[in-house]
């Protein structure tokens, strides 16, 4: 598999992989190892990466680290898009999350974020891309994910910060894109009151 590091606020680093003859969980996996091998200083191989059982049916669960039983404190999520994976890695002071899209979507992605988007020029592609990935990036981060209709997240017009309406919490939206990727990741310093929301 080929990974690039990306560029990321202090505290959290995230990597891109691609391989279409790799399983979407095995690019996650090995992506999770190699950023916490380096966050630690260890080999990869010392790491194992598990994954959290689901509490109810259809929650999606995180990944998680361990070294020699014993788990390492730190956030790991990713997002896939076909053969692309990104996986991040941060502290737990931080509450995140990530969105991944392809540059040139097909129609059915358009569509789809036509619908959703609600911005003033809906064929202008790269700016409704964008636009949505940082909508999508937040609805992660949240917790509560495609239960958040996309119209309801509201965004600065610089694009550099959101927000939900019902939650205190400001996120910065930073674009994290490479190789044909957009990549958007939504990040804030966790509050002392934090309780994730969930789906």
């Amino acid at each position: 598999m080929q990974s690039v590091q990306l560029e990321t606020p202090k505290g959290i680093s995230a990597r891109l992989g691609w391989d279409p003859k790799m399983s979407e969980h095995d690019r996650k996996r090995a992506l999770a190892k190699e950023l916490v091998a380096a966050r630690l200083g260890i080999e990869e191989r010392e790491i194992t990466v598990g994954r959290e059982h689901p509490t109810i049916f259809g929650m999606r669960t995180e990944l998680f680290a361990e070294v020699d039983g014993v788990t390492v404190p730190v956030e790991i999520r990713n997002v896939n898009y076909r053969a692309a994976t990104v996986v991040a890695v941060a502290e737990p002071e931080f509450v995140f999350g990530l969105d991944l899209r392809d540059s040139h979507p097909d129609d059915v992605s358009v569509h789809e974020m036509q619908r959703h988007s609600h911005i003033f020029d809906e064929e202008n592609i790269p700016k409704l891309l964008e636009h949505w990935t940082r909508v999508c990036a937040i609805r992660e981060a949240d917790g509560r994910k495609n239960l958040i209709r996309g119209d309801s997240v509201k965004l600065d017009a610089s694009l550099a910060k959101g927000w939900m309406p019902d939650r205190k919490l400001r996120y910065s939206l930073v674009d994290l894109s490479r190789e044909g990727w957009i990549i958007t990741l939504a990040w804030a310093p966790k509050p002392e009151d934090w309780a994730p929301a969930t789906e």
